[in-house]
């Protein structure tokens, strides 16, 4: 194939049966459930194993997964005098990367990606993602306390996932609504594809790169605001507007100037994105069992998504997944530059199930280009130029 397609726009990458999607239908599925079945009935420790293995597992599978992954929620103190030289104003996702990429040299166990042979240790593999999956959230949270000059708070065994992620990020008990919330926003962020940061996953991977160092690579890939930085731009976008009744004639300005109104369109859908739905509809729940007392974000991102869809939803743009997220995020107290690292947190999720099955029958990528340089060039010496 020489045809050159910008992004690799609708050229297949590999083969997956992880997750599907129907743009036109606005259809994702893990593993072939529907994703609102997974944010109604599932959890994010059920949802990863899902991703993983390819089955919804036993309740002896899962509480097996669920207690490995509270074993292996410490890092060594290491990590933490690391991370307390890093400068305190760097974003969240670059302190993410580093440290990440950093549990490789704390944690060396990379017997299974050498030579040429495809790595089929399957114990190997698990292991190291329920490390990787224990340990992003408490990384992030612990950069929380550490870059305001505290020690991080201690994870404690007995709270779920998205339970422990709230008491370490703020000390205190979780609240079971705000924790619910957080275990559906990470099951509807584990998986997407072969998206951005996806692909550079399976590119590491194909090198047989450690699995710390291609969770690292798409660390980076997914900070970008293109990509899983968009959340962030989202409550920017929104503190800008100030309220509902400035949306109409801040959208006309940023439409006719042909500015990118954050959080609407979506290479896949040409409806709303599903996941959007969801987002907003725990965002009226929150809302409802707090009084109806409505947040002034939601109010105006509730008026931007309506004149947004009268503009722009005959061209197939609408709500993503981006735009409810961080709402959701600002409403749990998280501040705004850790949407993105929760995203990451998620994420990783889905980043190990393609990588376990890049392993499976690897080949390492290597793309081709489209030549457009000169060519027969006389090399011309310095004191001829």
């Amino acid at each position: 194939m020489s045809e050159y397609l910008p992004g690799l726009e609708g050229v297949p990458a590999t083969r997956s049966n992880i997750s599907f999607i129907d743009g036109e239908k606005g259809i994702l599925a893990y593993r072939g459930y529907p994703i609102e079945q997974l944010a109604a009935h599932s959890n994010f420790e059920e949802t990863t194993l899902l991703l993983l293995d390819g089955q919804l597992p036993s309740s002896d599978e899962l509480e097996q997964f669920d207690s490995q992954l509270r074993r292996n929620r410490r890092v060594k103190y290491n990590i933490r005098e690391m991370m307390k030289h890093l400068p305190k104003n760097g974003h969240p996702m670059e302190m993410l990367q580093t440290a990440l990429a950093s549990l490789g040299m704390f944690y060396p166990s990379n017997e299974c990606m050498v030579g040429s042979d495809l790595c089929e240790d399957l114990d190997y593999i698990h292991n190291m993602t329920v490390k990787i999956i224990a340990r992003m959230p408490v990384i992030v949270t612990m950069w929380a306390h550490i870059r305001s000059g505290y020690d991080p708070v201690e994870p404690r065994p007995d709270l779920s996932y998205a339970e422990n992620f709230l008491y370490m990020y703020t000390g205190a008990e979780p609240d079971p609504e705000l924790a619910r919330i957080l275990d559906t926003c990470l099951i509807l962020h584990a998986e997407h594809t072969i998206n951005a940061s996806t692909f550079a996953a399976l590119v590491a991977g194909s090198t047989l790169a450690s699995p710390y160092g291609v969770i690292a690579a798409a660390i980076g890939t997914l900070s970008g605001p293109l990509h899983g930085g968009a959340n962030e731009k989202v409550v920017h976008m929104l503190h800008e507007i100030g309220s509902p009744e400035n949306v109409s004639r801040w959208l006309d300005r940023k439409l006719a100037s042909k500015e990118k109104i954050w959080g609407m369109g979506h290479r896949e859908y040409k409806v709303k994105d599903p996941r959007a739905t969801i987002l907003q509809g725990l965002m009226e729940k929150l809302a409802e069992s707090r009084g109806g007392r409505v947040s002034p974000l939601l109010e105006t991102a509730l008026a931007l998504e309506d004149a947004a869809e009268a503009r722009l939803g005959p061209k197939g743009v609408y709500a993503n997944v981006d735009f409810y997220s961080g709402i959701l995020y600002a409403e749990m107290g998280i501040r705004t530059d850790q949407f993105t690292p929760i995203f990451a947190v998620a994420r990783a999720a889905g980043w190990l199930a393609h990588w376990r099955e890049q392993l499976a029958d690897n080949r390492i990528f290597r793309p081709t280009q489209v030549y457009t340089g000169e060519t027969g060039r006389e090399f011309v010496p310095i004191d001829q130029r």
